[in-house]
């Protein structure tokens, strides 16, 4: 069984969204020992390891929870978990990305309302707060 079924069906966790279940649009990030595709990673293959979701600042108050309001990234807000899970991943491991680092970190999360612009801005303003 994938993990983003285990998370939704039987956790019902449901902050981790299916999107395309191939691993290609990071709609299903969660963190095993970094980010991954939820949708492509098998129970199995696990082995205990620890899974971090969305739902771990359910209260949304983690810097970059709080630029993405701000910003006012979402439009559907379908892609913003994942993306979310990304950039957190991001500013834990360089404080302070450029453009170019964000893009490619983001590369692989997309968003069908094209709120790119808006993605980089927040996560710039979540490392502004961070610091």
């Amino acid at each position: 069984m994938p993990l983003l079924w285990f998370l939704r069906d039987e956790l019902q966790l449901t902050g981790t969204k299916f999107g395309c279940g191939i691993a290609q649009c990071g709609a299903c990030t969660v963190h095993v020992n970094g980010p991954g595709a939820a949708c492509q990673r098998r129970m199995q293959s696990l082995g205990g390891a620890d899974v971090t979701t969305i739902e771990v600042h359910p209260a949304g108050e983690h810097p970059v929870q709080v630029a993405w309001r701000e910003i006012d990234v979402p439009q559907c807000g379908f892609c913003q978990s994942g993306q979310i899970m990304q950039a957190v991943n991001l500013l834990k491991g360089n404080p302070n990305p450029s453009d170019a680092d964000i893009d490619a970190a983001m590369n692989g999360h997309i968003c069908r309302c094209g709120t790119y612009p808006r993605i980089r801005a927040a996560i710039k303003a979540a490392a502004e707060k961070r610091s």
